[in-house]
């Protein structure tokens, strides 16, 4: 999107109204008089000085698209306007944020500092009327992050809500994406690496592994059964049978989720196999409704799974029983998605109310990250898949479903590594919104 584009002022507008009154409401809630924001500062590596890559505090970048500004810090007080305490140092070892400009200015007071503890002028007199969030050593003298719980609570909870703004800078991040993941469908039906692979991915998407939202995973033949796969092989295998690859971009702070799996030419088995995975990762999107269970839609997706598991011949059991009997999560080992916005994993995916509280996940799903019903405005990943891990099929051989497994058809298929297709998926009034098709479709 061009950040000049005519309707994102008012789409902005709308969005700082909305924090502004959410603002207000924690306050009021928490019992304090500010709420005080800090972006965060660059951490040293052990033993060394080079700071690992900066990390902008995620309710930081929720206010404003500045993502690279470590040292300032936000000033939120019912009935004022919001302020920026924006630290651009004099400095020739190091690039400088730039001056502060763009469609967000104008919503906020701006105090320009040269250096970190010049920022404590700027902050309100009393911390102990501040709720101030923040990451540890974050502080200045007489000011440090307190991270109210009740105040994350409730912030955390409406983050679920994504405005109008958010979700058009999602789109964004979901066509960078998803142009990126094309350029290394290109690598890898050309016979490149997975290093090749991601290095095409990246040319593509215009951003550094540090500007990505995560680590790409880029995983050729067996190694798409390693779900965080992150080694990068420089060489090609000798022969490519299929291609996993879990990456996506940022813009303006949000990010994009997206996986793609891939068969080569002459793998038309595991291509039938995706195939009959994307038709049914395509029916939980549509599932994605306002009141809908997630974790029911998690169990849901398992028994369509084990239906397809048995339908290519995999298990000789009943998709009801290798459900019970915890075979489908042998070959399906994580949740079904989770939250997504200002983080890849975002937050009080498992959260019972505005006030904090914990929605259990349901028994023998123990990495679902998400509980709660879907509602409008919240933006959800849509991630099944079909693996083949050797270590959880060694212990599967040790059970009593092991005699309803055709090992032989699995034996074939470790080859390939796994299946994972993910999509970023809004949930609305009525029908989904599929940020990731949408984008796909508008390529070129």
């Amino acid at each position: 999107m061009d950040i000049r584009h005519p309707d994102l002022q008012p789409l902005y507008a709308l969005h700082i109204e909305t924090l502004i009154a959410r603002c207000a409401r924690v306050l009021e809630i928490g019992g304090f008089d500010h709420l005080v924001i800090a972006s965060g500062r660059p951490a040293l590596q052990f033993l060394d000085d080079r700071p690992y890559p900066f990390a902008v505090n995620p309710h930081f970048k929720h206010w404003l698209p500045v993502t690279k500004a470590p040292g300032s810090w936000l000033v939120l007080t019912p009935g004022k306007k919001p302020k920026l305490v924006y630290l651009q140092p004099h400095d020739y070892w190091h690039v400088v944020p730039d001056a502060p400009a763009g469609y967000w200015v104008e919503h906020f007071d701006i105090a320009i500092i040269r250096e970190p503890k010049d920022a404590r002028a700027h902050l309100p007199t009393d911390a102990t009327r501040c709720a101030v969030i923040g990451e540890t050593g974050a502080g200045l003298d007489g000011f440090a992050p307190n991270n109210p719980q009740a105040v994350l609570d409730f912030l955390h909870y409406q983050r679920s809500y994504k405005t109008p703004y958010e979700l058009a800078m999602m789109r964004v991040a979901s066509k960078i994406g998803t142009r990126a993941h094309r350029a290394a469908e290109r690598a890898f039906r050309a016979g490149a690496s997975e290093y090749d692979i991601h290095m095409a991915y990246l040319a593509s998407a215009r951003q550094t592994e540090n500007e990505l939202p995560y680590g790409n995973i880029v995983a050729l033949n067996e190694h798409g059964a390693v779900l965080h796969y992150t080694e990068l092989g420089h060489a090609p295998p000798t022969q490519s049978h299929s291609f996993l690859i879990d990456a996506g971009a940022s813009f303006h702070g949000y990010a994009s989720d997206i996986t793609r799996t891939y068969a080569s030419v002459d793998a038309g088995e595991f291509r039938a196999l995706i195939e009959s995975v994307d038709v049914a990762q395509q029916g939980f999107v549509s599932r994605v409704r306002a009141n809908q269970s997630y974790p029911e839609l998690h169990l849901h997706a398992h028994h369509v799974l084990a239906g397809i598991l048995k339908e290519h011949g995999f298990i000789r059991m009943s998709a009801e029983s290798a459900v019970e009997s915890g075979v489908s999560n042998v070959f399906f080992p994580h949740g079904l998605g989770h939250p997504i916005g200002l983080q890849v994993h975002d937050v009080a995916g498992f959260q019972a109310s505005e006030s904090g509280g914990t929605i259990a996940r349901p028994a023998g799903h123990p990495y679902l990250r998400m509980t709660r019903k879907l509602e409008p405005g919240m933006v959800v990943t849509i991630e099944p898949g079909l693996y083949f891990v050797d270590l959880l099929l060694a212990g599967l051989k040790e059970k009593s479903a092991s005699k309803d497994i055709d090992w032989a058809k699995v034996d074939a298929f470790r080859r390939y590594g796994g299946i994972r297709i993910e999509d970023d998926v809004v949930c609305t009034d009525g029908e989904p919104e599929n940020l990731t098709r949408d984008a796909f479709a508008a390529i070129p």
